[in-house]
């Protein structure tokens, strides 16, 4: 579960190209909370929008999951939406 999660900056040269759609990210979750690895499940079919979702997701920090009550590292899903009209 998120605690953090700031919002990506929308890239500008994404935003001038009218480009949008939704990025899917696989972030591996230490036992600390903070993100390691983290890899593009579905693209958006934009390298600047991946590329943003990726950083933005880098900053968040997660409740654990935990195992017999201690933290454990696990991994979650997450899809992050990129909207040119908004």
């Amino acid at each position: 579960v998120p605690v953090s999660s700031p919002a990506p900056r929308y890239p500008r040269d994404a935003l001038r190209r009218g480009e949008s759609g939704e990025t899917v990210l696989r972030i591996h979750v230490g036992a600390d909370g903070v993100p390691g690895e983290i890899d593009l499940v579905r693209s958006s079919g934009s390298r600047s929008l991946d590329r943003a979702a990726t950083d933005a997701v880098r900053k968040w920090r997660f409740q654990p999951a935990r195992r017999g009550g201690q933290p454990v590292p696990g991994q979650v899903q997450v899809p992050i939406a990129f909207n040119s009209a908004q």
